[in-house]
């Protein structure tokens, strides 16, 4: 967030499990469209917010599994928790506002009278959320019980039933509404609040996101039976919120282009970025069009052309220099003409780049340091590096002329390390 000065173009608040990322999508080409549209569009003015019901732990192990940006907030364990940032600073504040009328101990007490229900994993079990399963066939008699043995207790409490399975116990001011609601009102009081805020969801703890007033609304295509019951019983005539006719990511990238919240056009849906003309250029969008392109040639889905080739020479200043994470140093000019030699060499594999965490400094009239991570998964093995280039726009005419690549300087992301360093190329 700290690159955000000022209020953000956009803010995407999405839930992950079957909206941001599609469990049925082996390739994530939904996930990595959407990828390619934020860091080449969005990143340098907007805010990226997951709300998820899992708890960090469970992130954790998502994000190791599929090729997730670094979200600017996350906001976990169905709303009772808030965090800041790659490092994920806990919202103090927050923390403070679920302790009113909350006891963990009582509601472990009370629900323990309930065989019905059945303790989810260690993991799920937060300061402020106590997770169970039961049966749909139960859920609501259980709740109804449940709720007036806690109220009787003393405690003010809210209880969320989800995917058709998953009982929540939170404090009655935490959940994804809430905590989004809290988020608006700090932006606010901070004089940052969001120009435009699209909530995403598909199951039924996503409904409150659709509650809070002036946040526009997608359902993705999948959503779950109790959100669309919830819409048609709540939301039917708003036309703020609407139900996507494209699954998961896709119907995020869907949602934008309907309420006109900026492009909609992602980098992976350019057939030919030599004959693409774009109104609106920045740094970042040279970063995503070049890895992709790297990515393509791999794949042997680009032309093996020269012109692709001289494209490419033509983007680097004759000098530009590459230094490997290794520290080895070499021409830019050099790495392309290796490149070369590797066309189609991941044809019909798995082998996918994307970046993350694009971040572009003018350092002066027309020259930007740009920060970022290169990710690249091949096959089982996935590698980072943390990459440094140094980008200058071309002729007189500013970006709009395109840009010239001066120097490129990478080094490993402790932990993904590639192994056979020998055909690390960018």
């Amino acid at each position: 967030m700290d690159q955000i000065t000022k209020a953000a173009r956009l803010m995407i608040v999405s839930d992950l499990d079957h909206t941001m990322v599609d469990h049925h999508d082996p390739e994530n080409m939904s996930l990595l469209r959407f990828n390619a549209l934020w860091e080449s569009n969005y990143r340098h003015d907007s805010l990226l917010v997951f709300s998820t019901g899992r708890s960090p732990t469970l992130y954790k192990q998502l994000r190791k599994e599929k090729p997730m940006l670094t979200p600017d907030i996350t906001i976990m364990s169905v709303g009772t928790e808030i965090t800041y940032g790659s490092s994920m600073l806990p919202d103090d504040g927050w923390v403070k506002i679920l302790n009113q009328k909350w006891d963990r101990n009582v509601v472990i007490e009370e629900t323990s009278k309930f065989p019905e229900l059945t303790l989810q994993a260690e993991t799920e079990q937060r300061p402020h959320k106590v997770s169970f399963y039961v049966d749909k066939t139960k859920a609501q008699v259980v709740m109804k019980e449940l709720s007036s043995r806690l109220e009787k207790r003393g405690l003010d409490v809210k209880l969320i039933y989800s995917g058709g399975m998953d009982l929540d116990v939170l404090p009655q001011g935490a959940g994804k509404g809430q905590a989004l609601s809290y988020l608006l009102n700090k932006l606010k009081t901070e004089g940052t609040l969001p120009v435009n805020t699209l909530a995403c969801g598909d199951s039924g703890n996503d409904a409150e996101l659709f509650s809070i007033p002036d946040v526009y609304g997608v359902m993705v295509s999948n959503a779950q039976e109790e959100l669309l019951q919830w819409h048609a019983e709540n939301a039917k005539g708003n036309p703020n919120i609407i139900h996507a006719k494209e699954r998961c990511a896709a119907g995020i990238i869907e949602a934008i282009g309907h309420f006109n919240l900026g492009s909609n056009t992602s980098p992976r849906d350019v057939a030919d970025f030599v004959e693409c003309k774009l109104d609106h250029v920045n740094p970042g969008y040279e970063v995503v069009k070049f890895y992709l392109f790297y990515e393509r040639w791999r794949r042997g889905e680009a032309a093996n052309c020269e012109t692709y080739i001289a494209s490419l020479k033509a983007s680097c200043d004759p000098t530009a220099t590459f230094v490997f994470p290794t520290g080895v140093e070499k021409t830019l000019h050099e790495c392309i003409y290796a490149m070369k030699g590797c066309y189609g060499d991941q044809k019909g594999k798995q082998f996918r780049v994307w970046v993350d965490r694009v971040l572009s400094t003018p350092t002066g009239s027309n020259t930007w340091l740009v920060k970022f991570d290169k990710w690249e998964l091949s096959g089982d093995e996935r590698c980072c590096c943390v990459t440094t280039a140094k980008i200058n726009a071309k002729g007189s005419g500013g970006a709009s002329d395109g840009y010239t690549w001066v120097s490129v300087q990478q080094k490993w992301l402790e932990g993904y390390e590639k192994k056979d360093t020998s055909i690390w190329l960018f």
